[in-house]
C-alpha cells in the first residue's frame, strides 16, 4: 500500500499483556523518490557535458605538454606565482582558525531505577486517594487523564511520593537527584573509559530543583573534578533545557580545546507533587515521572572521534517569550489554597505548533534538500504573489532530511500534534510513543530515552541523520541534529535502559486503559 505503514500484530507474551506491533518504514511514493534524485543531483547533471567536453580537449595533448605548459606559466612571472601560494595560504590560515570546531557524543546513557521504583496506574491511584488532599471529583479527574496518557504501567516515581505516608522534603530530593545524576554517569563514564579528572565542562540542567549548593557542584564534590573545571546550572527552562544544555556545551567546546563536556539533563519529582486540586495543575503529576540522562561530548580528534558514535550537525533555539499567551501557557505558581504548583494552559497545543513552526523555518533550509526548498518556494509564491489563495501551503517532507526523530515525550496529545504537523508515520513516531508508554514524560531527558530505543531496536547506521525536537516553558522550542558516525550494534550496547527488554516492544498502546479498582477490604 503506497504511502502508508503496515502494521503486523504479534501474539502478546502474556494474558493483558500489550500487544506487540512491528511497524513497516515509511518510504515516499517512486514519483516523489526520482523527482528528489534529480534536484539532488541537478549540479552533476549539469556539470557532466562540461566535464566530458573538458576531458575530450586535454585528451589531445600528451600529458608530458600539459606539465610542461603548467611549469612554464608558473616560471614566466614567478612574483606572481609567489603572490597567489602566498594568498592561498592565508585564505587556508584563516578559514581553519575560524572555522567551528566539531563537536562529537562519545557516548550518554539513560537511568533506570529499580523495582521498588516502579508505579503502576493503580499504584499512583491509591498513593493519590490515600493522601487525603484530592477531593473525589479530582481523583476522578487524575483517573480519566492516566487512562488516556498513553503511560504504561513500568514507569517510576521517587521513594518519597511512593511511601505512606509520602515524606517529600529536601533530604529526599536530595536523595533522588543524586540517584538518578550519579547513576546516569557513572554509565556513561563507564562506556567511554573517560576518567572524571579529565572532564573540562560540566552542564546541569533542572528545571524545578535548585538547592545550594547546585546540582553542578554536587557533580564536582562527587567525583572530585578539577579546579578549574567549567561548571553550569540551568534551572527553570522546562523540558526543552536539554537542548540548550547541548547548545551551551557546543559553544564552551569552541572555547575549551582538546577537552571533555560532560551535559545532565533530568527533573525532580520529590517536592513537586502537587497536592491541590487546581486541574490544570493535577496534569504534571499524572504524566511526569522519574528519570535522567548523562551525554558526554569532545571537541578532541583522532581516537575521541573514531570511538564517538556521534556528530553534532546543528542546534537550533527559538524563543516566543514575548508573547503573553506563551509565556503563561505552562506556569508555577501558587493556586487559591496556596499549594505550588505548574499549571498548563489550554492554549499549550496551540502555542506548541507555533513554536514548531518558527523553528523548523530557521532549521528546514539547513537540512532539507533542495527539492523540497524548490517545492515549499513554489508553493510561498503562487500563494503570496499570484494570490492562489487555493493552493495548499507545502509541508516540507522531513522524512527526506532525517532518518530518525525523537520528539519529547510531553504527552500524547504534543506527539499527535507533531505526528500531523510534520507528517510522519507510526514509524518515526514509534520511538516517543514507546518512550512515553514505558518511562513516562522524564521532562529534558525523555529525548535521551528516544535515541536509546533507536539504537536498541538496531536502526542506526552509519551517516543517518537523527532529529531532537523538545518543546519547554517560556515558551520554548529547540532543535539538535546528529550524525550517525558509525553503526550502533545492539548487542554490543551496555548500560541501555531498553536492550533487556526491547523484544516486547513496539507496543498497541490502546486510547483509554482502564483503572483496575482496588477490591474492598
Amino acid at each position: 500500500m503506497s504511502g502508508a505503514v503496515q502494521q503486523q500484530a504479534e501474539p502478546a507474551g502474556a494474558a493483558g499483556s500489550p500487544t506487540v506491533i512491528r511497524n513497516a518504514r515509511h518510504r515516499p511514493s517512486t514519483l516523489k523518490l526520482c523527482y528528489h534524485l534529480a534536484v539532488s543531483n541537478s549540479l552533476y547533471l549539469l556539470l557532466a557535458p562540461f566535464a566530458a567536453a573538458l576531458a575530450h580537449r586535454l585528451s589531445r595533448h600528451p600529458l608530458p605538454d600539459l606539465a610542461a605548459a603548467a611549469r612554464s606559466a608558473l616560471t614566466a612571472n614567478p612574483p606572481l606565482a609567489v603572490a597567489l601560494l602566498g594568498l592561498a595560504a592565508v585564505l587556508a590560515t584563516v578559514y581553519l582558525a575560524r572555522r567551528p570546531r566539531a563537536v562529537y557524543l562519545l557516548d550518554f546513557a539513560c537511568y533506570k531505577p529499580g523495582p521498588e521504583h516502579v508505579v503502576t496506574r493503580e499504584t499512583f491511584m491509591r498513593q493519590s486517594a490515600a493522601a487525603g488532599v484530592f477531593t473525589d471529583e479530582n481523583l476522578a479527574f487524575q483517573r480519566k487523564i492516566l487512562e488516556r496518557s498513553g503511560l504504561g504501567q513500568g514507569t517510576y516515581f521517587p521513594r518519597a511520593v511512593l511511601n505512606s505516608p509520602p515524606n517529600p522534603c529536601m533530604a529526599e530530593a536530595r536523595a533522588e537527584a543524586e540517584a538518578v545524576m550519579f547513576g546516569a554517569i557513572d554509565q556513561v563514564l563507564a562506556k567511554t573509559g573517560v576518567r572524571a579528572r579529565d572532564i573540562g565542562v560540566v552542564v546541569v540542567n533542572c528545571s524545578l530543583f535548585n538547592p545550594t549548593p547546585s546540582l553542578s557542584a554536587m557533580i564536582v564534590n562527587h567525583y572530585k573534578l578539577r579546579g578549574n573545571v567549567a561548571s553550569y546550572n540551568l534551572g527553570g527552562m522546562g523540558c526543552s533545557a536539554g537542548l540548550i544544555s547541548i547548545d551551551l556545551a557546543k559553544q564552551l567546546l569552541q572555547v575549551h580545546r582538546n577537552t571533555y563536556a560532560l551535559v545532565v539533563s533530568m527533573e525532580n519529582i520529590t517536592l513537586n507533587w502537587y497536592w491541590g486540586n487546581n486541574r490544570s495543575m493535577l496534569m504534571s503529576n499524572c504524566l511526569f515521572r522519574m528519570g535522567g540522562a548523562a551525554v558526554l561530548l569532545t571537541n578532541r580528534g583522532g581516537a575521541a572521534r573514531r570511538r564517538a558514535k556521534y556528530q553534532l550537525v546543528h542546534t537550533v533555539r527559538t524563543h516566543q517569550g514575548a508573547d503573553d499567551r506563551a509565556y503563561r501557557c505552562v506556569f508555577q505558581e501558587e493556586d487559591a489554597s496556596g499549594r505550588v504548583g505548574v499549571a498548563l494552559s489550554k492554549d499549550l497545543m496551540a502555542v506548541a505548533g507555533e513554536a514548531l513552526k518558527t523553528n523548523i523555518t530557521t532549521l528546514g533550509p539547513l537540512v532539507l534538500p533542495m527539492s523540497e526548498q524548490i517545492l515549499f518556494l513554489a508553493s510561498l509564491v503562487g500563494r503570496r504573489v499570484f494570490g492562489l489563495r487555493s493552493l495548499r501551503p507545502y509541508l516540507p517532507d522531513f522524512k527526506l532530511a532525517f532518518e530518525h526523530f525523537c520528539i519529547h515525550a510531553g504527552g500524547r496529545a504534543v506527539l499527535d500534534t507533531i505526528e500531523g504537523s510534520l507528517g510522519l508515520s507510526a514509524w518515526h513516531m514509534e520511538p516517543s510513543r514507546m518512550t512515553l508508554y514505558r518511562w513516562g514524560n522524564t521532562s529534558s531527558s525523555s529525548l535521551w530515552y528516544e535515541l536509546a530505543y533507536t539504537e536498541a531496536q538496531g536502526r542506526v547506521r552509519r551517516g543517518h541523520r537523527a532529529w531532537q525536537i523538545a518543546f519547554g516553558s517560556g515558551f520554548k522550542c529547540n532543535s539538535a541534529v546528529w550524525r550517525a558516525l558509525r553503526d550502533v550494534d545492539p548487542a554490543e550496547e551496555v548500560g541501555n535502559p531498553w536492550v533487556e527488554e526491547i523484544h516486547r516492544f513496539p507496543v498497541e498502546v490502546p486510547k483509554v486503559e482502564s483503572v483496575v479498582a482496588a477490591p474492598a477490604s
